[in-house]
């Protein structure tokens, strides 16, 4: 098992190198990347502070736990 995805991953790498970038492929790909986020609501963020607090207060309980417990 762990050959067949050396061998595949090698393979993956060769057919990259002999890959040239194409600027306008990865520019449509990026577009619609975006348009997918848009369409599924993750983007753009609605609110960016959005879910700080509970963050804050995890940091805080985290940190609060002494290091030798």
């Amino acid at each position: 098992m762990i050959k067949n995805k050396e061998a595949v991953r090698s393979l993956e790498k060769a057919i990259l190198r002999k890959e040239k970038p194409d600027f306008s492929k990865n520019i449509r790909l990026v577009e619609a990347m975006y348009k997918e986020a848009v369409f599924l609501g993750v983007f753009p963020l609605q609110d960016q502070l959005s879910g700080v607090d509970i963050d804050i207060r995890i940091a805080r309980v985290i940190n609060s736990v002494s290091k030798t417990s």
